[in-house]
């Protein structure tokens, strides 16, 4: 079938990365979003525009919170299918009080879980969260969505396909193609290390479009496939779910004997305790993280079966001063304050887990990694888009002869999942600024509304991609290209104003007060403008001077054929 195993590499790598690629772009970009999705909350939801604060009082912040909240009704409503008989109108046992933050967080994250009369499995809990102030306890609108953190975020690695996990399970299967195609790849690449620095701008169509291609593949290949590694790693419980098939009875037992070592119970006593102070425990435990030299911000908190004498609080350390994400815990009995149990030191297996997740998740203070992140996270995007046009460019014109459309429905594609997926968040990041902060009555929450018209942009970009694609069955180009360039950079600058307008935060204001987190945003948004302004006049331009000479689909040599699709 091939004339030998590199070309049939070339077919595995062509049209592994076609298919793929679609999903592995968005992957990549929102992934690269995500390394400032606390900073992207701080710009969509302007209550928060503060700095960031450390976990403040429990005893004074927090137990009132707590105590004042309930599960919210979809929690619910889900579980309300899972119970012999009515639902409670209210709930009172609580099973878990828990607060978490970051160094980059302004406002506090919390969560309750309660215990459900005559659930069909006790395990089952409804929840309740809020988002609040932790300067003094208020709590922020619950409709207000923060769009790093609870969209872009998730949408990198679940794609927002929650049903069955099958988001989860798509960007898995991505990922371990995307490490096939980075190996056959290199191996397709005798002379990796020249096309490492080998860019030639002079040239036109395929050759420079392959040059950009092979580029940024090969210059960030040990972060494209260190990050398809660790994702695959860290989601493995969901792709071989052991613990809670096959080994469920090994699992229950290992609990056991867990909960006999630390002295942590499993389950509540059923007889009543008071809650000792927190905060004094907050207080020992960094007290002890200090007598070790390790930084003592807490990150972490929660009490577990509050209320009750088998209660206990587990305090962890944010750990934002390594790459590995430790916590270091210390749990204390909720009725006294004692230490029951200090984390031992991890195995080496698990230090080396620690890593692996802490490097993916980056949650340590490192802003020059931070941008490193994001720089191979958009190579990649540039890695796949330039796949996408090499493999249209080279088959159109054989494709027009025929009278085939597959060229026409990649290109329109194409164009969807790049300048699409730029449409569709400046749509989202517009739409935050421009709706009210009160909707009418029988209306969508706020963040819903958000979503949707994520959503709706997206799809109208895909039909003007379509519409526009039909030159590209003639071998010609789709002014879909230079015209949704052209709509990317103007969304962009009017989001920046729409928040100057709305906010009254300016990039004069936010850069002469020192206050990055928004100002980084709209200037990261100001440079994408300006790369929209100037894709669109070179496409533009090449749609209106079409390349000749290096462009004809049978120029391409043996050594590249078929390396046209993304180095995933």
């Amino acid at each position: 079938m091939f004339q030998n195993s590199r070309l049939a590499l070339a077919w595995l790598h062509t049209w592994l990365g076609l298919i793929l690629g679609f999903v592995l772009i968005v992957v990549f970009f929102f992934g690269a979003l995500s390394v400032f999705d606390r900073e992207i909350d701080r710009w969509a939801i302007p209550q928060s525009r503060f700095e960031p604060q450390p976990m403040p009082s429990f005893d004074k912040v927090l137990r009132p919170v707590f105590e004042s909240m309930q599960p919210t009704q979809a929690s619910v409503d889900t579980m309300r299918d899972r119970v012999n008989g009515p639902m409670p109108e209210r709930f009172d046992t609580v099973r878990r009080w828990g607060a978490y933050t970051t160094h980059r967080d302004p406002v506090l994250g919390i969560f309750s879980g309660y215990e459900v009369p005559n659930a069909k499995d006790p395990e089952d809990a409804v929840w309740g969260s809020r988002t609040i102030d932790p300067r003094n306890g208020a709590a922020l609108p619950d409709d207000r969505l923060k769009i790093g953190s609870q969209f872009f975020y998730p949408l990198h690695y679940s794609l927002h396909l929650n049903w069955l996990s099958l988001g989860y399970w798509i960007v898995g299967f991505s990922a371990m193609v995307m490490l096939i195609a980075l190996i056959s790849g290199v191996v397709m690449h005798r002379k990796i290390f020249r096309e490492l620095f080998t860019f030639r701008a002079g040239k036109r169509g395929q050759r420079r479009v392959l040059d950009l291609h092979n580029m940024t593949g090969v210059v960030a290949l040990p972060f494209h496939f260190f990050f398809a590694l660790t994702g695959l790693i860290i989601f493995a419980g969901i792709y071989f779910p052991v613990t809670h098939t096959q080994l469920e009875p090994l699992h229950e037992l290992h609990e056991k004997l867990e909960a006999k070592e630390t002295g942590l119970p499993q389950h509540r006593s059923g007889i009543a305790a008071p809650l000792a102070s927190v905060d004094a425990m907050m207080a020992e435990a960094q007290r002890r993280w200090a007598a070790r030299g390790m930084a003592g911000e807490i990150g972490f908190l929660s009490v577990q079966h509050v209320g009750d004498s088998n209660g206990y609080v587990s305090i962890y350390r944010a750990g934002t001063d390594r790459i590995a994400l430790t916590g270091e815990g210390i749990h204390f009995k909720a009725a006294t304050g004692t230490v029951l149990h200090e984390d031992p030191p991890q195995t080496a297996v698990a230090s080396l887990n620690e890593f692996l997740t802490g490097l993916h998740l980056q949650h340590f203070r490192h802003w020059l990694l931070r941008w490193l992140y994001v720089f191979g996270g958009l190579s990649g995007c540039v890695c796949i888009a330039t796949g996408f046009i090499f493999f249209v460019e080279k088959r159109k014109l054989q494709h027009a002869r025929q009278g085939g459309q597959g060229a026409r429905i990649v290109d329109a594609l194409a164009v969807t999942t790049v300048t699409g997926m730029l449409l569709a968040t400046l749509g989202m990041l517009a739409a935050n600024r421009l709706l009210p902060d009160a909707l009418p009555t029988g209306w969508p929450a706020r963040g819903d509304l958000e979503q949707y018209l994520f959503w709706g942009t997206w799809l109208l970009a895909m039909a003007h991609a379509f519409w526009r694609s039909v030159p590209v069955a003639r071998a010609g180009a789709s002014p879909a290209w230079h015209e949704q360039c052209w709509a990317v950079a103007a969304m962009a600058v009017i989001v920046v104003v729409l928040n100057w307008a709305t906010t009254g935060d300016h990039l004069v204001h936010t850069l002469s007060t020192g206050y990055w987190p928004v100002a980084g945003v709209d200037l990261f948004i100001l440079v994408s403008a300006a790369v929209a302004i100037l894709a669109a006049r070179k496409l533009q331009h090449r749609a209106a001077h079409p390349a000749t000479g290096d462009s004809k689909p049978n120029q391409t040599t043996p050594e590249n054929q078929d390396k046209g699709t993304a180095h995933a």
